[in-house]
């Protein structure tokens, strides 16, 4: 495929025009950030990782009946994907306290909420993504009230999913998050998953030892982050077996 005009480039991710008018190409990095970009660093074969977990994450939504913009993996690092109009929100579901709702409310971490909680945090890097109520959103007009509900009951059923199919792999989803666009068709529009499912965006712990298996590994300094993602792939048979020697090689 030709070379794409960039039109966004991110921490994690770079999209580039796509080769049909609403598409755009999505390309998976080896970028490593944490703390809003104050810690950085180049993991090799994490762009190959996450690119290769958010298709079969978002393949699995679509099998469900839950909307997203994934249409089909391109090569290891490159996925083709529907283009929307990004929400300016974070969508993140919470299962277990972990993280900043530990730090903000003095929870332990590892502590199990009585129901899953979504909150919203509003996207801005150099605010710091901070954390909004449903009435700064309705205030602000980044979204209705009709597309908060629509986007509550999406995250509810991407967490009923992902917490399933974690489970079944020896896995506990403490938390993830998903950003949400609009998906236009003349004047219908539908609101769908978009951005990635992967390590990146969720916490995953070990089920038996709570090992962490996600981003941590790399915010804490808890070891090889690319192993740990490698673990997540191999649990849920994406990989061809357990002697990589040569970086991730994944099962097409």
């Amino acid at each position: 495929m030709a070379r794409r005009t960039k039109i966004y480039e991110g921490k994690a991710k770079t999209l580039f025009e796509g080769p049909e008018p609403g598409t755009i190409v999505q390309y998976f990095k080896d970028d490593a950030t944490a703390y809003n970009a104050q810690k950085k660093d180049t993991i090799e074969g994490k762009g190959v990782l996450n690119n290769r977990l958010s298709e079969h994450f978002m393949l699995g939504l679509t099998a469900l009946g839950i909307p997203n913009h994934f249409i089909k993996r391109l090569n290891m690092r490159e996925q083709l994907c529907h283009k929307v109009e990004i929400i300016p929100l974070e969508v993140i579901v919470r299962n277990v306290a972990a993280g900043s709702m530990s730090k903000m409310l003095g929870i332990e971490e590892g502590t199990p909420l009585p129901r899953p909680i979504v909150e919203f945090c509003y996207k801005d890097d150099s605010l710091g993504d901070p954390l909004v109520a449903e009435e700064h959103i309705l205030a602000f007009n980044w979204a209705s009230q009709q597309d908060l509900d629509d986007m509550v009951a999406i995250a509810l059923r991407v967490n009923d999913y992902m917490s399933g199919l974690m489970y079944g792999v020896g896995i506990k989803l403490i938390d993830f998050k998903i950003e949400i666009g609009r998906q236009f068709d003349g004047d219908y529009q539908r609101l769908i998953v978009a951005d990635e499912i992967s390590p990146d965006s969720c916490r995953l712990w070990d089920a038996k030892t709570g090992q962490k298996l996600d981003k941590d590994v790399f915010r804490r300094d808890l070891g090889d982050l690319a192993d740990a993602y490698t673990e997540v792939a191999k649990r849920l048979g994406l990989m061809p077996g357990n002697n990589v020697t040569e970086g991730p090689k994944l099962v097409e």
